[in-house]
């Protein structure tokens, strides 16, 4: 939206109905690992990789929802240890912490500020669509609000 870039294009995963043979972990290890990456401190998406390269019991898993029927927010929505943003808005409230802290140290760094400028333009565009449903009704973001969520 704010950049000249193309999008990605062929950037869908493979069609899939069932794990392949080779992948035969147990959904209810899968769930455990899960929450117990979460309860690490980990992030929905670090959660994924993390059971991609390590595995569970030795067995890499290829794709949770295959292997579980499941999605790793759902799971963590079941076990109560959903994180308590959402992760693209969290991410993306980081980039405008550290973007807002570099604008601190160089005031004449016009293409972070442009930058800085998208980035809390996604962000109030993202907190209007989880208002009310994974946000409280009354949240606005603002850098102070951002800063004292992410510490």
């Amino acid at each position: 939206m704010h950049t000249r870039r193309r999008g990605s294009s062929d950037s869908d995963k493979p069609v899939a109905d069932e794990p392949p043979e080779w992948s035969d972990v147990d959904s209810d290890a899968v769930e455990q690992r899960v929450v117990e990456l979460a309860e690490d401190g980990h992030s929905p998406s670090e959660i994924g990789v993390a059971l991609r390269d390590e595995g569970v019991q030795g067995t890499p898993v290829p794709d949770v929802k295959l292997a579980t029927g499941k999605k790793v927010t759902e799971i963590l929505a079941e076990h109560d240890a959903d994180p308590e943003l959402p992760e693209d808005l969290r991410n993306l409230m980081e980039r405008a912490v550290r973007l807002r802290e570099h604008m601190a140290d160089n005031p004449t760094d016009h293409q972070n500020k442009r930058a800085l400028q998208n980035t809390e333009a996604k962000i109030r565009r993202l907190v209007d669509y989880y208002r009310g449903d994974k946000l409280d009704e009354e949240f606005t973001y603002s850098y102070e609000n951002a800063t004292e969520l992410l510490d």
